[in-house]
């Protein structure tokens, strides 16, 4: 069966004009898109590493967004990809709505912006973009840092980087590789790491890769530890107290993380406030910083933490 690329499952989702328009796009071209933005009466546009690029009707693409002969994105093709998306049932869709954003195939994450309703628990109401980011594993990227510092045992390890600099990426990686050696829960909040469909990964996770798929950070910590005994944890994303104590609380019973965190630099992993507790507390063994968004999934340092064997 060959399986779709991530740019054929977006371009499904559009509206027939708009997958036309994509269809023309050079598959070379295809293959580096990032995201595909949708911005009612705005051009559509990709973003690739170096930029954003706007489409024209012929399927070519030009960096100013004056672009003559646009493909324009209209208040219409919006709600018709987010049906879509919502698989034709946006009523049942609150949780999404609220956090601002759905999951689907291949872990491609969908965000929404639009006008906030002033209910007692607000919603977008009025949707006026959709971005669809391209979620890609790369199998291999992980295999030098896994041989580097898993050589004898598991270890806990901070993954630092901003935004779009592959951190997900290779905590994916590195998820895939442990898992076939030790036992691996991977907290998968937003479907992005196994991009799970219908409760099962789609991407490779590991042979010995439990996935709680949907979970919370913290509650998911905490429902692995009680019932699937983990050599190791993997999350993305640390940005919460309730996240910090329950890697606290799971490090006690004495289990390894992987984790990731928005910090671009070691002085900057330092100076975030959630990470405090971890880094006194001696909960990771090494931080990895991450190259940049020119090479995503890169890594340009392996530091040890002090106080860590």
């Amino acid at each position: 069966m060959i399986q779709r690329s991530a740019y054929d499952i977006i371009r499904s989702y559009m509206p027939p004009l708009l997958r036309s328009a994509m269809g023309n796009v050079e598959p070379a071209v295809q293959k580096r898109v990032n995201e595909v933005r949708l911005r009612v009466n705005r051009p559509l546009s990709f973003i690739f590493s170096e930029g954003a690029m706007f489409m024209r009707s012929d399927g070519s693409l030009s960096a100013s967004p004056a672009v003559s002969n646009p493909v324009m994105i209209t208040s219409e093709d919006v709600e018709n990809v987010l049906r879509g998306v919502s698989r034709y049932s946006l009523h049942s869709c609150s949780k999404e709505l609220a956090q601002g954003y759905f999951t689907i195939e291949k872990g491609i994450r969908v965000g929404i912006a639009g006008t906030m309703s002033g209910a007692n628990e607000p919603v977008l109401k009025y949707i006026s973009s959709l971005n669809f980011r391209v979620s890609r594993q790369v199998i291999g990227c992980g295999e030098q840092v896994c041989s580097q510092i898993f050589s004898s045992s598991s270890k806990s390890v901070v993954i630092c980087g901003g935004v779009n600099t592959g951190k997900t990426t290779l905590l994916r990686d590195m998820c895939r590789i442990c898992g076939d050696r030790f036992k691996v829960a991977l907290i998968d909040e937003r479907s992005e790491i196994a991009a799970s469909v219908g409760g099962v990964p789609t991407n490779r996770i590991g042979a010995q890769t439990d996935v709680l798929d949907g979970y919370s950070r913290s509650a998911g910590v905490i429902s692995s530890i009680r019932s699937l005994s983990p050599d190791m944890i993997f999350c993305d994303e640390i940005s919460t107290e309730e996240d910090a104590e329950a890697l606290l609380m799971g490090t006690g019973c004495g289990v390894k993380f992987v984790a990731s965190v928005h910090a671009g630099s070691y002085n900057e992993l330092l100076r975030r406030q959630v990470m405090k507790p971890l880094l006194n507390a001696g909960v990771f063994d090494y931080a990895l910083i991450m190259e940049g968004k020119s090479f995503p999934g890169r890594v340009k340092e392996i530091r040890r933490l002090k106080g860590n064997g």
